[in-house]
């Protein structure tokens, strides 16, 4: 799943998510980002319930500041990246590789060691974001190149059996399934899958 952010770093305030379990961190964090010209529309102390506070508030980020993620943490980021796909920053102390490989599998746009200090904020998020604009394109596009895939083998199929069911070359398969997608308004792909679910009945 993609998802388009209007994220003009020079002109936009962003919304922002801050998670942290410290509340006296938070409150830093919180002042950085105003002063920052941003908006945090809350503050977390853990990620329990992150899949239902960024459908609710729709973050433009999330910002967490912990010691090390938990691998709970990862989860519900996993979850998040898949369903409702977001760019997250985690500031953190822990610097294991084994951790920090998992959080960017997680979704993790940007994973800062040695903890969180208010001037760098705006650079690391400006990163973050440029990180997961560029992998959701990456994404899109291995869906599309995925998909383009998937309806060619159905093409295929399709005009394979109209070849065998009524003797016709492949070139004529092909005109035969393109008159078909034409009739009813349909995708070619639709027609191809609508042709084999016939043939599978006739079986």
């Amino acid at each position: 799943m993609s998802v388009a952010l209007d994220l003009n770093m020079s002109a936009t305030k962003l919304k922002i998510l801050v998670i942290d379990e410290s509340r006296q961190r938070a409150g830093e964090i919180c002042a950085g980002l105003a002063l920052a010209g941003h908006q945090v529309l809350a503050v977390l102390a853990n990620t329990d319930d992150l899949a239902g506070q960024v459908a609710q508030i729709r973050p433009d980020v999330i910002l967490i500041d912990t010691e090390s993620p938990s691998r709970d943490t990862l989860e519900h980021l996993a979850t998040m990246e898949r369903d409702m796909p977001r760019p997250v920053v985690i500031f953190a102390q822990a610097s294991d590789p084994a951790t920090i490989r998992r959080a960017i599998g997680a979704g993790v746009a940007a994973y800062v060691v040695d903890g969180l200090e208010p001037g760098r904020l705006e650079p690391v998020i400006d990163v973050a974001i440029a990180r997961f604009e560029s992998h959701q394109a990456l994404k899109q596009e291995l869906a599309e190149a995925t998909q383009k895939l998937s309806d060619r083998k159905l093409i295929d199929r399709a005009k394979g059996l109209l070849m065998k069911t009524r003797g016709l070359d492949e070139e004529a398969a092909y005109a035969a399934l393109r008159r078909l997608a034409m009739d009813r308004g349909q995708p070619l792909s639709a027609a191809a899958k609508d042709v084999i679910a016939v043939a599978k009945l006739l079986l």
